[in-house]
């Protein structure tokens, strides 16, 4: 056992060697691979849509041609997939990271939980933490609060303490005491899939009801507690007259009936694609963790390079822990679940375009990023392996509780992307 400890040891420290050497010299780290439909080649599958129920279409250029192509997943969602994938990682005790957390439930909102920085839309710089408390005092008030106000890519000591995925994924504090002026970070590690040479499909959809309510069986009409009734001297008066259900009434209203087999426009209401194959692209841009700097009050030349460089080896191996997980994970939505055509091969990429492969696993990336955080604190470098905890305001409390109150009343409005 002694030795096989030793045998992990070794490969991690040889790992983390070539990590250095890398980040300090090498352009990129990346990853490229051809995926299919779990269900094979030529398999339908359903990418995300956007406003007015539209897909995300665009031309190419593939190997010098131009090809009709379709996002299936975007840079900010598989950057979402990333951040929840490390927050899985922290909970189940594989890596240990720095993470600030708003608790819900100790304030009285039933069904939110805790949501975390590796969450919250704009990370540290989200309005959630905002208007929460970090022991009584507003959080942006409070001295690790005070932290995003400072920070700058020439000075990420602070908040590599606390928040160290706000260097890896980007952060903007534009809504913060300095406006658009706030701490601006640029994103380190991007990743997208799209499918390619793709022809959009036909939407089909019908209900067979299986009690046969017909159209003719209504009118429904809205009762005052919400509930529909086919008596109208029960139903909720409007102008005098009793108030349909929803538009007009219809028992499908109520979501009753049959629905006849129908075609949508391909125009208004894509089914789907099917695709030569989609291509995945992971990078993690190494000039961008170099542009990061982490000073030390007393440091000299020798020892601040060395902090810089154990402060950037630990953000690209949380790059590649996040990367591993969203290339292991390809179950995208409901019908687009990609497998790979291969397996994964990266690389580095040398400035003077040289390329050299590497393997890792997930599992070795855990590791390694534990050796690098450990390198790290050798250094001088601060790391909050607890993390933060805070509370919602009362304020933000009282407008959680109301529209979760007009969600379940009225159902909830149309969200964003």
């Amino acid at each position: 056992m002694d030795a096989q400890k030793r045998s992990v040891e070794e490969r991690v420290e040889e790992q983390y060697a070539f990590l250095l050497e890398t980040v300090s010299t090498a352009t990129a780290l990346r990853l490229r691979r051809r995926l299919q439909p779990a269900g094979g080649a030529g398999d339908k599958v359903f990418p995300p849509t956007y406003e007015g129920g539209k897909y995300a279409l665009e031309t190419r250029v593939i190997d010098g041609e131009r090809v009709p192509c379709v996002l299936l997943d975007s840079v900010q969602s598989q950057a979402n997939r990333m951040e929840l994938a490390l927050l899985r990682a922290h909970r189940e005790g594989k890596i240990r990271i720095p993470v600030i957390s708003v608790d819900f439930g100790h304030a009285g909102v039933e069904g939110v939980g805790v949501i975390t920085s590796l969450e919250a839309p704009h990370r540290i710089a989200d309005a959630i933490l905002r208007d929460s408390l970090y022991e009584g005092i507003k959080f942006r008030e409070s001295p690790y609060g005070k932290i995003l106000e400072n920070a700058s890519p020439a000075n990420a000591t602070q908040l590599f303490a606390i928040c160290p995925t706000a260097l890896l994924f980007g952060v903007w504090d534009s809504t913060g005491p300095l406006g658009g002026l706030g701490a601006k970070m640029q994103r380190a590690v991007v990743s997208e899939i799209f499918g390619v040479d793709i022809e959009v499909g036909t939407k089909t959809s019908s209900r067979i009801d299986p009690l046969q309510i017909q159209l003719n069986a209504g009118p429904l009409y809205v009762k005052q507690d919400g509930d529909w009734t086919l008596d109208a001297s029960k139903a909720t008066k409007k102008d005098g007259k009793p108030l349909l259900l929803k538009k007009e009434g219809k028992p499908s209203e109520a979501n009753h009936g049959n629905i006849k087999p129908t075609l949508e426009k391909i125009e208004k209401n894509p089914g789907g694609v099917t695709m030569r194959y989609a291509l995945q692209t992971v990078v993690l841009s190494l000039p961008m963790l170099r542009r990061l700097s982490f000073p030390i009050v007393g440091a000299d030349c020798d020892k601040q390079n060395k902090v810089n460089s154990a402060a950037r080896s630990v953000l690209a191996a949380l790059g590649l822990c996040a990367a591993l997980s969203v290339a292991d994970d390809l179950d995208l939505r409901s019908r687009c679940l990609l497998v790979p055509e291969e397996a994964a091969t990266w690389e580095v990429i040398r400035s003077d375009g040289t390329k050299d492969s590497f393997s890792c696993s997930a599992e070795g990336a855990c590791q390694l990023t534990a050796h690098a955080v450990k390198q790290a604190k050798e250094a001088g470098l601060s790391w909050l392996d607890d993390g933060i905890s805070l509370v919602p305001n009362g304020a933000l409390v009282e407008l959680v509780k109301k529209s979760r109150k007009l969600a379940m009343e009225s159902g909830p409005e149309d969200g964003g992307e």
